[in-house]
């Protein structure tokens, strides 16, 4: 396989051996390598050094599972990073909860925005304890006709694996709706399960850890996707001869 050019990529996230999904990944980015010509110089960034000015010097964000993090700070610093800049961003559990509550707070304009896992008391609670916990479950994700996450699966429908037990307050949707965000996957219920964010190269989120899909010799379509759109930016970074 022939590889393509190497992105700088920031894993963003406080690197544990107990996190499944972040013993995952070294083996998902050999794979992006090895069967798709994606290479991936990838950099474990903890939650509490991602607040950095040299974050924007990365071609991909990815805002891993493992919260609550030990910095929420420098995890909304990495989204906003990626937003302002123009970098591919992925976020997954945790980073899909952090990328809505950045939106939220410095785009939406509602600074009080809270995750209830962090901030148990807020006064206005964004992220909230789901009515049935997804922690070791699957579960079906239907995504919208015409979106960047379906033209991602290739597919309407496709099934997931969870660990989370925190999600997106449904109340928030037309306020998160009105400035750029996109729900694009749901769950049979209709709770949101994946979102993009209009006029970004590549912004994505997803509630669900695509690191867990498969036995890890496959990479997830959306894993897939946000290397291709890292090495697109790294690509446009370097003039042309």
């Amino acid at each position: 396989m022939t590889t393509t050019r190497t992105a700088r990529v920031a894993l963003v996230g406080d690197r544990s051996e107990h996190v499944r999904s972040h013993t995952r990944i070294p083996a998902l980015i050999e794979v992006l390598r090895e069967q798709h010509g994606l290479a991936l110089d990838a950099y474990w960034i903890p939650s509490e050094e991602a607040a950095d000015p040299g974050l924007s010097g990365f071609d991909g964000i990815w805002l891993v599972p493992g919260s609550p993090y030990r910095s929420e700070a420098g995890a909304l610093a990495a989204v906003r990073t990626a937003r302002e800049h123009g970098i591919a961003f992925l976020g997954t559990c945790g980073g899909f909860q952090h990328l809505m509550l950045e939106i939220a707070r410095d785009v939406a304009g509602l600074p009080d925005a809270a995750h209830a896992e962090n901030d148990p008391t807020g006064a206005d609670p964004l992220i909230v304890p789901l009515a049935c916990s997804l922690v070791g479950r699957e579960g079906a994700v239907n995504l919208r006709r015409g979106t960047l996450a379906e033209r991602i699966f290739g597919v309407e429908r496709s099934i997931e694996r969870y660990h989370c037990a925190y999600g997106l307050d449904r109340t928030y949707l037309p306020t998160l709706e009105s400035h750029g965000l996109r729900f694009t996957g749901h769950d049979d219920d209709g709770e949101v399960r994946v979102a993009e964010l209009d006029g970004h190269p590549f912004m994505l989120g997803t509630l669900f850890q695509p690191e867990l899909a498969g036995d890890g010799t496959r990479v997830h379509p959306v894993i897939r996707a946000f290397a291709e759109a890292a090495v697109s930016v790294a690509s446009r970074a370097i003039p042309a001869a």
